[in-house]
C-alpha cells in the first residue's frame, strides 16, 4: 500500500480556537486538533503536516511547496475562502487533491458566508461537524487517493 502525505492547513484565526467562539467552533485549541489529526493519520500509515497561519501569501507559499512533497491537502482557510482568489489559484495551479473543511455550517451563518472561493477547485467539502470535519476531510481524501491508485 502507498504511503501518503497530507498537507492541513488552518487559516487567519483558527489559532484561537478554544477561546475564540466556542458555540461555534468548539473548545477545542487547534493544537489538540493537530494532535488528533496526526493520531488518526498515524494508525492509518498516512503522514501529515499542519501549518497555521493569519497571512494569505504564507498560505499560497504553503500551498506550492507541496507540489511533488503531499499527495493530499485539508484546507480551512477561514475567512479566506470567501475572499482569497489567490488560494483557489494555488489550489487549482498544483492540482494536489483537496478537502476543504469547516468547523460551523457556513450555510447556516451569515450570507457572505455561503460562498466559498475555493468549493469549485477542490474535490469536496465539509462543514458543520466542529474537529470531526476535520477527521471527515482526512478520511475522504485519504479514499479519493486510494482510489486513485
Amino acid at each position: 500500500m502507498q504511503q501518503y502525505s497530507i498537507l492541513v492547513l488552518h487559516g487567519p484565526n483558527l489559532n484561537l480556537l478554544g477561546k475564540r467562539e466556542p458555540n461555534l467552533y468548539g473548545n477545542l485549541t487547534l493544537d489538540e486538533i493537530n494532535l488528533l489529526l496526526i493520531e488518526e493519520a498515524s494508525s492509518l500509515g498516512v503522514t501529515l503536516a499542519t501549518l497555521q497561519s493569519n497571512h494569505e501569501g504564507v498560505l499560497v507559499d504553503a500551498i506550492h511547496k507541496a507540489w511533488g512533497i503531499h499527495q493530499g491537502i485539508i484546507i480551512n482557510a477561514g475567512a479566506y475562502t470567501h475572499t482569497s482568489v489567490a488560494i483557489r489559484d494555488a489550489l487549482l495551479g498544483v492540482k494536489i487533491p483537496t478537502v476543504e473543511v469547516h468547523l460551523s455550517n457556513i450555510y447556516q451563518r451569515e450570507s457572505f458566508r455561503h460562498h466559498s472561493y475555493i468549493a469549485p477547485v477542490v474535490i469536496g467539502q465539509i462543514s458543520g461537524f466542529g474537529a470531526d470535519s476535520y477527521k471527515l476531510g482526512l478520511m475522504a481524501i485519504i479514499n479519493y487517493l486510494h482510489k486513485l491508485s
